[in-house]
């Protein structure tokens, strides 16, 4: 099941130097080798992509088209291609042999910009080699989770749960909270938010999974490093035509909030909780003072939980994708770990260590480094998936 679904979340368009981002490593591969388990820094550019034997052979085949993109898009493309590195030659015998020095350096100064071009047209041939999801145009819901470690879990979950809300504000996304329910001591047992901006789950999306602290805790009088987890949950935000909830099909409760919050709690009606019964999932939530209100965000939660569950289905029908290598996403897959005494955030998925965890929490630059090297190797990942399921014959 979610071998499927991790592979179709993780496929998206994106260039190779910028925004795909392959080219942040110069790395030589002598030839084509099925796709393996490989360390971030060991990604290559997109001129190594476009030696590889399989790519130039995959780019070679009479294919009417790819990827719900149309070949003619494709073809003309490589013509260009084709083309420019062909002026590329030209230009840089030029640059050798003409005996006059304006020439020359005319023809030099030609030569970087039919470079840059040649760049740029490999981008857009490995963009349309890519797929993309509806779904990664889908603002989300984030839902944080105290796992394993009591007290200090909690801790631990609310400060996660402020990093993901310092990173909308980075992104300048919005960031509502629908469900808060806190701890004695400051933390945070689970809470759920809605996020919405510009490419907010493309980027969200490889967040979910088992976070795991490692610090010596406030209450530890010995000095010991305690290990605690917290889960995260990325749900893409379904619209009314991806997901339709019919009425009939719901149970509805009210009961008396709980917990601190002022007069309101246990006084009035205002907690809801919505079962949906051929399924049997559950929301609830009591964060606002209005029942109309709370029973609109269990709503919005119940449909991101339903839809995850569709897509789930609709991926385990297909059959065709294989296990990602930057990971499934689960809510039991141990993704990323938070080393205090060595001041090291490490995410297991790419082998990717950073320093510096308090200004990691902060949730900016260097979460968005960790999220933007994720997105890189997942592109990295998939353009081997489209390239391995044109030849199995010469992987196997």
């Amino acid at each position: 099941m979610w071998r499927c679904l991790a592979w179709s979340r993780l496929r998206q368009r994106r260039s190779l130097c910028g925004p795909l981002g392959l080219s942040a490593v110069l790395v030589r591969r002598p030839a084509w080798q099925k796709p393996t388990q490989r360390p971030l820094s060991s990604l290559p550019n997109v001129h190594e992509l476009f030696a590889m034997p399989a790519l130039q052979r995959f780019l070679e085949q009479p294919q009417p088209e790819h990827g719900g993109r149309a070949r003619p898009e494709l073809t003309a493309l490589l013509r260009l291609l084709r083309a420019k590195e062909q002026e590329l030659r030209d230009t840089e015998r030029l640059a050798r042999e003409d005996e006059n020095e304006e020439l020359r350096k005319l023809a030099e100064k030609e030569v970087v910009s039919c470079y840059k071009e040649i760049v740029e047209l490999k981008q857009q041939i490995i963009l349309l080699l890519i797929p993309s999801e509806e779904i990664d145009e889908s603002d989300l819901i984030l839902e944080v989770t105290a796992g394993v470690g009591g007290q200090e879990a909690m801790l631990f979950t609310a400060e996660i749960f402020d990093m993901y809300q310092h990173y909308a504000a980075y992104k300048n996304w919005s960031f509502e909270i629908l469900e808060h329910i806190s701890s004695d001591i400051g933390g945070l047992r689970h809470a759920s938010a809605c996020i919405g901006g510009l490419e907010a789950y493309r980027h969200m999306k490889f967040e979910g999974g088992v976070h795991r602290i490692q610090r010596v805790p406030k209450t530890e009088k010995h000095g010991r490093i305690h290990t605690s987890t917290m889960t995260v949950a990325i749900l893409p935000q379904p619209t009314e035509i991806n997901l339709t909830v019919n009425p009939k099909d719901l149970r509805i409760e009210t009961k008396r909030a709980s917990g601190a919050g002022g007069q309101h709690v246990n006084t009035t009606n205002s907690a809801v909780r919505i079962l949906h019964v051929p399924t049997g999932v559950v929301s609830e939530c009591q964060q606002e003072r209005s029942q109309i209100r709370n029973r609109e965000k269990a709503m919005q939660v119940l449909r991101a939980r339903l839809y995850s569950m569709k897509l789930e289905e609709e991926s385990r029908k297909r059959e065709t994708a294989r296990k990602v290598q930057t990971g499934t996403k689960g809510r039991s897959e141990k993704i990323r770990t938070y080393n205090f005494p060595q001041d090291r955030v490490t995410d297991h998925r790419i082998t990717r260590s950073v320093n510096h965890i308090e200004k990691f929490l902060l949730g900016e630059e260097l979460l968005d480094e960790m999220i933007q090297a994720l997105r890189e190797y997942a592109d990295y990942e998939t353009l081997m998936e489209v390239i391995s399921e044109s030849e199995p014959a010469r992987l196997s």
